[in-house]
Parts: structure tokens; sequence; C-alpha cells
């Protein structure tokens, strides 16, 4: 769950993590996330719909995904999250498209997050969240396949906040060369 803000420079090491020693006043290290570009056939995005666990009129929609756990990949912990929150095993996990930096107040804490979104194909439209964790049965509120059309006219809060420009930039052009760094969102 991630919310806009104002952009920070953010270097990077030479594998391409975010340092996050150059974040300055996130502190104490970036949380490792995985997110999923989840598509069905009809190019449609899976969005799950989230809310502050104590103010469901905060609200917002995001992607699949959360923290690497472990030590484990990020590439298994897209796989693991997406089984997790949507109940979807039959995927095909493409390339990393995106990364971003983010943080954000949500259940009373800040969430400083470096976030990476792999694009991934399925036949699978039926969600069955499988094994939410207390806080995301407190606030994840349920999903929806969006067309990018759909995407580009809401009036919804959506994650990342140029989610629509990006899908549409997916499906007209195809795979970016290599990862596509996003502007740093600070809430």
């Amino acid at each position: 769950m991630t919310a806009p803000g104002r952009s920070l420079p953010v270097s990077a090491d030479p594998a391409g993590e975010p340092a996050a020693t150059d974040v300055g006043s996130f502190g104490g290290g970036l949380r490792k996330v995985a997110r999923v570009v989840l598509l069905d056939p009809q190019d449609r995005i899976l969005l799950l719909h989230g809310h502050e666990p104590d103010d469901p009129a905060d609200d917002w929609w995001f992607t699949p995904g959360g923290g690497v756990e472990g030590d484990e990949t990020r590439e298994e912990a897209a796989l693991r999250e997406l089984v997790e929150e949507t109940g979807i095993t039959e995927v095909e996990l493409g390339p990393v498209l995106w990364r971003r930096v983010c943080s954000f107040p949500f259940a009373g804490r800040r969430w400083d997050q470096d976030e990476w979104y792999y694009l991934a194909r399925t036949t699978e439209t039926v969600i069955r969240a499988t094994a939410l964790t207390e806080l995301e049965r407190r606030s994840v509120a349920g999903s929806r396949w969006w067309t990018c059309r759909e995407l580009t006219r809401a009036h919804e809060t959506v994650y990342p906040t140029r989610l629509a420009e990006l899908l549409r930039t997916l499906l007209d052009d195809g795979l970016p060369a290599g990862p596509v760094t996003l502007d740093t969102e600070i809430v």
C-alpha cells in the first residue's frame, strides 16, 4: 500500500538497488517489496482495494505484492504474495518493469519501501485471498480487474500515482529495455 508525494533523489549501488543511506529522511533503511502488475488475457490489470484499518473512507487501489521474507528472492516474494492475496497460482512471471522508493503512513507507522514491479500474465480471473495477514484482513476490502481506459478515467486514488499512464505505455510500446525508475513518492 503506497502513497503519493514529492520526489527525492535516490542513488543506486552497482547492482541497481537504491542505497538506503541516500534517502535521508527515511532513516532506518528500506523494506524490500515485490509487486505484481498482473494482466489477464484482455490486458486488464488486477488491483486490490485497500484502506486505513480504522478508517475505511481513507482508501486507495494498489497492485498485489508485499515484503520479501527471509532469504527469498524478489521473484519468489512476488509469486508468494500473489497467491496469498489473490489465490492465483497459474502465472507467467515476467521481468521487472518499474522500480520505486516510497514512504507513507499506514496503520500507525511509517513504511519506507523499495518496490520492484514485475509483469505477470494469467488466464485465472477469479480472486480468492488465501492467506491474508491480520493487518491485511483489516485493510483490504476487495479487488477488481481494470481496463486501461477505466484506470485512466478513475477518480479513485491509485498507486503508483502514474499507473494508468505506465500501463498505457506498456500496452502500446511493449516491455521497456530495462526497469524504469519511477519518481520517489512520499506522503
